[in-house]
């Protein structure tokens, strides 16, 4: 039936033609904003409000008819598809219940109390999480002036046995530069681990930027995740997966729970890695309406970080809880304090009409 699918979709996507047409602008006249639903407008979380394709949603629909059998086949062929996709073998890939899997089995497999993990100051956070349940002590690392991560520093600490690096970086949606990325991981030692975290990677598009996947077979001690969550719009569904060499997939592969994946997870990513269409015209969205947002809050007077992401972060140039909870009593939920940076605020990019109701709710709560 995955095969099936899998032909199925594939000759969908030989039939489509040109990404839709320009957006309409975000701000147009005679558009008022959109009254708030039901328990507020939700920009806090970095999801996709658009959700997954057409065809995702379609074969998730489909794989309900397999949720009495064991995912063993459709792991099989997602691991097959995500190997063709990044050029490598079928044991340079894992799979995760969403990317946080991959970073709590990086965590497992190569810290403990004498291996210490080296993270950015702010960054995504789970991976302190895992690192505390491993017993390993975590050192944080307070990002550039930029908004970089300073991996002389970090690569500087010693004994340590997992580095951390989150780009495009959550909560700043900056990125570290490929220059920087690649020095880094040329002078970190081998018994070192450099865990990339790329969940945000199909909205950057600064030439500064790079994947670092096609480094994996040079370097014995790089993991590189990813996740469906973000560009894919599967965030509820949970689907992740990482590459490396086999020697470190073994050793993620020893601390991982048997079928920890389902097969309607399955099935959607299968979905998602064929609707290449998708992933371009979700870019296209992203980065017209942030364009437009982003554009909007600097003529209030408000700078932003420079973003390669689905979100931005502003600096108020105040404590940013008050902001919070009066955005939120207007109905816009945004992202929550992060204290390296209690003066900035996290919004998440929506659609259009969402954000039109953000830049009015801001407006009012700014004055």
């Amino acid at each position: 039936m995955m095969n099936e699918l899998s032909r199925r979709d594939l000759g969908r996507l030989l039939g489509i033609g040109a990404v839709a047409a320009t957006l309409p602008p975000l701000f147009a006249q005679n558009q008022p904003p959109r009254s708030s639903r039901r328990g507020g407008i939700r920009l806090s979380a970095n999801e996709n409000p658009y959700g997954p394709s057409t065809s995702a949603a379609n074969a998730m629909r489909d794989a309900m008819r397999l949720v009495n059998r064991y995912p063993d086949e459709a792991q099989d062929e997602l691991v097959t598809t995500i190997a063709k996709l990044h050029d490598v073998s079928a044991d340079h890939v894992i799979l995760g219940d969403g990317s946080s899997e991959i970073l709590k089995l990086t965590a497992a497999a190569f810290s403990s109390p004498t291996r210490k993990v080296v993270m950015a100051d702010p960054t995504f956070e789970a991976m302190g999480e895992y690192a505390r349940a491993s017993g390993a002590e975590v050192v944080k690392v307070p990002l550039t002036s930029a908004y970089a991560h300073d991996l002389e520093k970090m690569a500087g600490v010693p004994s340590a046995g997992v580095i951390y690096v989150c780009n495009p970086n959550n909560p700043t949606a900056s990125i570290t530069t490929k220059q920087n990325v690649r020095a880094f991981l040329q002078s970190l030692p081998q018994d070192t681990i450099a865990l990339v975290d790329e969940a945000y990677f199909h909205y950057a598009d600064s030439p500064d930027y790079e994947s670092v996947i096609p480094l994996v077979q040079m370097r014995p001690n790089l993991v590189v995740a990813r996740t469906f969550s973000k560009i894919f719009g599967m965030a509820g569904i949970r689907c992740g997966y990482a590459i490396a060499q086999p020697s470190l997939i073994r050793r993620m592969n020893q601390q991982k729970a048997w079928d920890s994946m389902n097969v309607v997870a399955l099935a959607g990513a299968q979905a998602s890695l064929l609707d290449t269409a998708h992933v371009v015209e979700g870019r296209k969205r992203n980065s017209q309406t942030r364009d437009e947002v982003v554009n909007a809050v600097k003529q209030m007077g408000y700078e932003v970080v420079p973003s390669q992401a689905n979100f931005i972060m502003i600096n108020l140039r105040r404590g940013v809880r008050p902001v919070i909870d009066s955005m939120r009593a207007n109905g816009v939920h945004v992202g929550r304090l992060f204290p390296a940076l209690p003066q900035h605020l996290r919004v998440t990019i929506g659609t259009p009409e969402e954000m039109r109701s953000f830049v009015t709710a801001f407006r009012t709560v700014a004055a």
